[in-house]
């Protein structure tokens, strides 16, 4: 988002954008709490319907990071139809169609125009008990801070945005790094957000453009709190760390950065030159930043990873000066 919009007040307005990314809460008549938010980009992947999987994915990401379940989505298309054959435009909607039905939410309609490059994405509606609504602003200190999937998929996209087609097949490069990106970015958020609630979270955010840092910064300063993370507990894609250092950095890695600039400390000898484009990496479809008390946070862990997830502690909150990071090892 490149500018954050005046968000009146309304009684039933129960969250604006400050306390949960780009989305908004409103109260139902009969209390429960509905979740709009709107997300869409360009393709990042070769296959039309793989991109709708991850778009469809990713749109619903902020109903999971507020502990909702989403009901029903509009699309939002752009196509050029002279330059790419609707046919394409068909597989992005089924494979969105695909991941809806399995999130348990309906694509009832959508708006089409026609534009100079292709865009996807979807409105998505959801619903919350407001009980246990889920929000930046919610972190306590001495809460654990935990990540449900592993970093690196702006990495990923850059290199294969350079590469040739090959890389990406079997034997390619690109092929273990580009799979496991595809992978984790249409993977649900949805089993996730339910562990989180088990584990007692009160606060979240799904990590997504503004990287680790930039997401972390704005629950941190939300919840008036300092953060701390551990590099090394910081799951990552396979050969994202090699592709760093060959210079496949995406160009909002740096905008992500000046986000935190003057809140960020590196300590513990952790080079910044390795680290930082790494958690500051713009995700597509990234999993949730939770934070929950630290008697519980063994488990979620072990819980989502015997489902598959790539999850980790990766850090705590404290007492200090709101929205800051010490990024440290160990």
């Amino acid at each position: 988002m490149l500018r954050r919009l005046h968000v009146p007040s309304h009684p039933d307005l129960l969250v604006g954008a400050d306390a949960v990314d780009d989305a908004a809460v409103w109260r139902r008549p009969d209390g429960r709490a509905l979740i709009a938010t709107v997300d869409f980009f360009t393709p990042i992947v070769d296959d039309a319907r793989t991109w709708g999987r991850i778009a469809a994915a990713n749109a619903a990401s902020d109903v999971y990071a507020m502990g909702g379940s989403p009901l029903f989505a509009l699309n939002i298309v752009a196509w050029p139809k002279d330059r790419l054959d609707l046919d394409l435009l068909g597989d992005v909607l089924d494979g969105a169609n695909e991941v809806a039905a399995a999130g348990g939410w309906l694509v009832v309609g959508g708006h089409t125009v026609d534009g100079p490059e292709p865009l996807f994405g979807q409105a998505v509606i959801g619903e919350a008990d407001p009980a246990r609504l889920l929000t930046n602003a919610g972190a306590a200190p001495g809460q654990v801070l935990v990540l449900t999937k592993a970093l690196g998929t702006g990495v990923v996209a850059t290199a294969h945005k350079r590469a040739e087609p090959a890389a990406i097949a079997a034997g390619g490069d690109l092929a273990a790094a580009y799979g496991a990106a595809v992978r984790s970015m249409t993977v649900l958020n949805a089993e996730a957000s339910l562990a989180a609630l088990a584990a007692g979270a009160t606060a979240a955010t799904d990590v997504t453009g503004f990287g680790l840092l930039g997401h972390l910064h704005r629950m941190a300063a939300a919840s008036g709190l300092e953060a701390t993370v551990d590099v090394t507990a910081v799951p990552l894609l396979p050969g994202v760390a090699d592709l760093v250092a060959a210079g496949n950095v995406p160009g909002g890695t740096g905008r992500n950065l000046e986000l935190v600039e003057g809140l960020l400390a590196w300590v513990d000898g952790v080079d910044p030159a390795v680290w930082a484009p790494v958690l500051a990496d713009p995700q597509t479809s990234g999993g949730l930043l939770v934070s929950v008390p630290p008697s519980s946070a063994e488990a979620l862990v072990e819980g989502l990873r015997a489902a598959g997830h790539a999850a980790a502690v990766v850090g705590t909150l404290g007492a200090g000066t709101p929205g800051r990071i010490a990024v440290g090892a160990g």
